[in-house]
């Protein structure tokens, strides 16, 4: 049931009604949910931590925290950062609950309604909707594989009448397209930024979930990479490696912009939790991050290297993706002629459901893709999921060779 009440919540109201009349009480087969696995949690480290925790720190997790953070974790944090490569000592951390709640602290302390935001094509659905209920005004950039567009930026950026307030973009293995940008492309994007006064606004909840060592690298920050003329906000977050459930992010930002977001989280919530702060803190002093990232790795490159093994089996020629290097996500890209929301609802019926490609778009129109997500569906599953997905496909494919274009159905 859970998988299915994910499934819902990225779906657009017509296809929710859908699902919920022809779904309920199926065993499901989820590629929608983007989130880890519930059996790759580090439950039994966790529990170790606790126990061994002092009294008085058991205490403290019961308690108020200070709204930036709890200070011994802010200074894991800042460990953490450095061996990335950003630079913390010029900037200051404000914890989170959730990178989410980063991003709308940022919304908050910049855009009025009506402001203009800058996203890529196609979007993580969750900031669009900070963005749409500040009342802003979106313009879109698309993607290819190695990024955002440069070319359609530039030309974005001069057509608009007044200045964005900022670009929000995921560069590491994006959700929902998978790629992850090029050096080259994060390197044309500061420049293009340069001198413009537009925030970069650099979302980043999946740079440590790459599957090759040697590919690590691409994985370094745009906010380390020593640009001075253009402001970064970078957010991150521990939803996709401790748990969603411990709703703990955190934003990298010059003091000045430190000090509004701090003042706007303070009325938000008054401070993240102090309970899910110290046991994140402890697990990342306790140095067992890195064993629990080396599992994880290994485990998401099964499943990815599974899907891929069954895409290539059983999807239609008409069908492409891109392999992804890291992170949940496979976007599948449909012929034009058809639809990712014709494709689920003949895949619900069968009791296979993923995300349709316009829940991405900010405009809500563009629906020539659909995303897969490989973290959380079961490893057992897989090809018969994919299966039957394939044969939706075919299905849509073949009706589509009969009807005309004025009769697809929108």
């Amino acid at each position: 049931m859970y998988a299915f009440s994910n499934a819902v919540n990225s779906m657009h109201s017509e296809d929710i009604k859908l699902l919920m009349k022809q779904a309920s009480g199926k065993n499901l087969i989820s590629f929608a949910g983007g989130m880890p696995n519930n059996d790759l949690f580090p439950v039994e480290q966790i529990d170790e931590i606790y126990n061994s925790l002092p009294e008085d720190l058991k205490k403290l997790c019961f308690q108020y925290g200070p709204t930036s953070g709890y200070p011994p974790l802010i200074k894991s944090l800042e460990a953490y950062l450095r061996n990335k490569g950003l630079e913390v000592d010029d900037n200051k951390i404000l914890i989170t609950t959730g990178s989410l709640q980063a991003i709308s602290i940022v919304t908050q302390e910049f855009v009025n309604e009506g402001d203009i935001i800058l996203t890529e094509n196609p979007c993580f659905v969750g900031a669009l909707s900070v963005f749409e209920t500040a009342g802003a005004e979106i313009h879109s950039i698309p993607i290819d594989k190695d990024g955002i567009d440069i070319k359609a930026l530039k030309s974005k950026i001069e057509s608009l009448d007044r200045k964005p307030k900022f670009l929000y973009v995921t560069p590491n293995y994006h959700n929902p397209a998978g790629i992850i940008y090029s050096p080259q492309r994060k390197k044309e994007l500061l420049e293009v930024l340069s001198g413009t006064g537009i925030i970069l606004l650099e979302d980043d909840a999946y740079s440590d979930l790459y599957f090759k060592e040697d590919e690590k690298h691409l994985t370094k920050a745009m906010k380390s990479y020593g640009v001075k003329d253009v402001e970064i906000i970078y957010t991150g977050s521990f939803s996709k490696i401790l748990g969603p459930g411990f709703r703990l992010g955190f934003m990298l930002s010059s003091e000045e912009i430190f000090e509004k977001a701090e003042t706007v989280k303070q009325a938000l919530d008054a401070c993240t939790s102090n309970f899910m702060q110290i046991l994140g803190n402890e697990f990342l002093a306790q140095q067992k991050l890195g064993p629990y990232l080396t599992f994880l790795r290994s485990e998401y490159l099964e499943r990815k290297d599974l899907l891929q093994k069954y895409l290539k089996a059983y999807m239609p020629e008409e069908i492409t993706w891109n392999e992804p290097k890291g992170g949940f996500y496979v976007w599948l890209k449909l012929p034009s002629h058809i639809r990712s929301t014709e494709i689920f609802r003949e895949s619900v019926t069968k009791g296979v459901v993923f995300v349709t490609g316009r829940t991405f778009d900010p405009a809500s129109k563009k629906d020539d893709r659909l995303r897969l997500s490989f973290s959380n569906t079961p490893k057992d599953r897989m090809e018969e999921g994919i299966i039957i997905l394939s044969e939706a496909i075919k299905k849509v494919l073949q009706k589509s060779k009969s009807t005309s274009p004025d009769q697809l159905v929108l």
